[in-house]
C-alpha cells in the first residue's frame, strides 16, 4: 500500500470513528420506547439514556485531548475503542435502569478518548497540505451528522427485526476491526512529558452532569423547587471550581489563554449552539414519527434517511466550495439561519400530519443548514490553535458540541414536557410539546446565527491563494 493511499485508508478509519461516536448518541432513539418498557424508565428519565452518554462524553473530552497530547494520539485512539467495546457489551446486557445508564457512561468515556485523538491524527496526516486538509475535514465532518441520522435508521432496523440490545452489540465487531487496523494505518506520533489534571476533569464532568440533571428534573419537581436551584447552584460551583483550577495549575487540562486565539472562542460558541439546536430536533422528530404518526421502528428510521443523504452531499460537495468562495463566517451564519428556518417549519407539525407534508421538506431545510454551518465552524475552531495543542483544540470543540447537545436536549425536554409531551397517548398534547421543542431549538439556532455574525472575524475565502510560507493551520479555511 502506497503512503498516499494509506493516508486515505487512515482517514476512512478516522471518519468511521467519528461516525460511530455520534451514531452511539442516536442509534438508541428508535429503541427508546422498548427500552422504557423492558427496563422500567419513566418518561421524564428516558432522556438519560442519551444524556448519560453525552455527559460522560462531553465532560471527559478535555481530558481525552490532554491524554492524546501526552501519551500519543494513536495509543489513546486504540484505548478509546477498547473502552467503547466494553461499555457497549455492558449496555446490551443491562437488566436495570442503573446498569444501563452506567454502561452508557462507559461508552461516553471511550468516545471521549476516540474523538480528540481522531482529529489529532487527521491533522498529523493532512495538516501539511491545505487543500487535502479541507477535503479530509469535509469527509470527517460529514461522518458526524451522517452517523447521527444513520443511527436512527440502523436503530430502527435492529429494533424492528432483532432486539434493542443489538443497537449496542453492533459496536463490538466494528471496535475490534478498528483496534486491529490502527497500528498499520495510523502514525505513531510522539508522547511528551506533562501532568494530568484529574481535579479539572472531575469538576467539569460533575458540573455538566449536575446542570443537565437539574434542567431535566425541573418539570417534574418544579422550577421554583429548592432542589432544582440547589443542584443548579452546585453545577455553577463545580464549573467555577474547574475554571479556578485551570487558572491556578501549571499544566491545566485546558489552558484558558488558548481562547485568546482569533476566532477560537467564537467558533466554539457556534458549535455549542449548533449542537443545542440539532440534537433536540433529531430527538423529538423521531418521537413525533413514532408516537404521533404511528410509525414503527423501521419506517421511523427510514424516514430520516433523506436528511442523511443531503447532509453528506452538502458537507462533502457543497460546503468546501462555499467556504472557498465566501469564507467561513458567512457560511456559519447562513447555515445557522437556515437551520432555524427549518426548525420553525417543523414546529407546524399536526396531530394528523403526514411525513411528506409535515416532516420531509422542513427536515431537509434543517439538514441543509447543518451541512453549511458544521464544517466551517469546526475547521475554524481547530485551525485557531497552535499545532502542538491540536489535541486540546480538538477536545474543546468536541466538548462544545456535546455540551450544547446535552444542555439543549435537557432544556427542550423541560420545554416539551411543560407543553404536554409527557402525556403519552394524547396526540394533540404530544404534538404541542414536540412543536414547542422545535420552536425552542429554532430560537437557539437563530441566536447562534446572530452571535456568529457579531463575534466571528472574516478570513480569506480562497485558501488556494495562500502562500506556501504560511503555516498549514492558518491556510485551513
Amino acid at each position: 500500500m502506497s503512503s498516499g493511499s494509506k493516508r486515505w485508508w487512515a482517514l476512512g478509519l478516522i471518519a468511521l470513528a467519528q461516525f460511530m461516536v455520534i451514531m452511539d448518541t442516536s442509534i438508541i432513539g428508535v429503541a427508546l420506547p422498548r427500552m422504557q418498557t423492558d427496563l422500567g424508565f419513566s418518561p421524564e428519565n428516558l432522556s438519560w439514556v442519551f444524556n448519560a452518554y453525552v455527559v460522560a462524553f462531553g465532560g471527559l473530552l478535555l481530558l481525552g485531548g490532554r491524554l492524546s497530547d501526552l501519551f500519543g494520539a494513536r495509543r489513546m485512539f486504540t484505548t478509546g475503542w477498547l473502552i467503547l467495546l466494553v461499555g457497549s457489551a455492558a449496555a446490551g446486557l443491562a437488566d436495570s435502569v442503573a446498569v444501563e445508564l452506567a454502561a452508557r457512561a462507559v461508552q461516553g468515556a471511550g468516545a471521549a478518548l476516540i474523538a480528540p485523538s481522531a482529529l489529532t491524527l487527521l491533522m498529523m496526516l493532512f495538516g501539511a497540505e491545505p487543500r487535502e486538509l479541507t477535503r479530509a475535514l469535509a469527509l470527517y465532518g460529514a461522518a458526524a451528522p451522517a452517523g447521527g441520522t444513520a443511527g436512527v435508521f440502523l436503530g430502527g432496523v435492529i429494533t424492528e427485526y432483532v432486539s434493542w440490545p443489538w443497537v449496542f452489540y453492533i459496536n463490538i465487531p466494528i471496535a475490534l476491526v478498528a483496534v486491529l487496523a490502527t497500528p498499520a494505518l495510523m502514525p505513531a506520533g510522539g508522547a511528551r512529558r506533562g501532568s494530568l489534571d484529574v481535579a479539572g476533569a472531575l469538576t467539569v464532568t460533575l458540573g455538566l452532569g449536575a446542570a443537565v440533571y437539574a434542567i431535566v428534573r425541573a418539570p417534574e419537581v418544579g422550577w421554583s423547587s429548592g432542589q432544582t436551584w440547589l443542584v443548579l447552584a452546585g453545577a455553577v460551583a463545580a464549573l467555577a471550581a474547574f475554571l479556578a483550577i485551570q487558572a491556578a495549575r501549571r499544566e491545566p487540562l485546558m489552558r484558558l489563554s488558548i481562547f485568546r486565539a482569533t476566532n477560537l472562542a467564537a467558533a466554539n460558541i457556534a458549535q455549542l449552539l449548533l449542537g443545542a439546536a440539532w440534537i433536540p430536533m433529531w430527538f423529538y422528530l423521531n418521537l413525533y414519527l413514532q408516537q404521533v404518526l404511528g410509525y414503527s421502528a423501521f419506517p421511523s428510521g427510514a424516514a430520516l434517511l433523506p436528511m442523511t443523504v443531503l447532509i453528506m452531499v452538502g458537507m462533502i460537495a457543497l460546503a468546501p466550495r462555499a467556504i472557498n468562495r465566501f469564507g467561513p463566517k458567512p457560511m456559519v451564519v447562513t447555515g445557522l439561519a437556515v437551520l432555524a428556518a427549518g426548525l420553525g417549519w417543523l414546529a407546524l407539525i399536526r396531530p394528523d400530519g403526514t411525513f411528506v407534508a409535515d416532516v420531509l421538506p422542513a427536515s431537509l431545510v434543517a439538514a441543509l443548514g447543518m451541512s453549511l454551518a458544521f464544517i466551517p465552524s469546526l475547521g475554524t475552531a481547530i485551525s485557531s490553535a497552535r499545532p502542538e495543542e491540536g489535541g486540546l483544540a480538538s477536545g474543546i470543540v468536541n466538548t462544545s458540541y456535546q455540551v450544547g447537545s446535552a444542555l439543549g436536549l435537557a432544556a427542550m425536554t423541560a420545554v416539551a414536557a411543560s407543553y404536554g409531551a409527557d402525556q403519552l397517548g394524547d396526540l394533540p398534547a404530544l404534538t404541542d410539546g414536540y412543536s414547542a421543542a422545535f420552536i425552542g431549538a429554532g430560537i437557539i439556532a437563530a441566536a447562534g446565527a446572530v452571535i456568529a455574525a457579531i463575534t466571528l472575524r472574516s478570513t480569506a475565502p480562497h485558501p488556494e491563494q495562500t502562500t506556501d510560507a504560511q503555516p498549514a493551520q492558518d491556510q485551513l479555511i
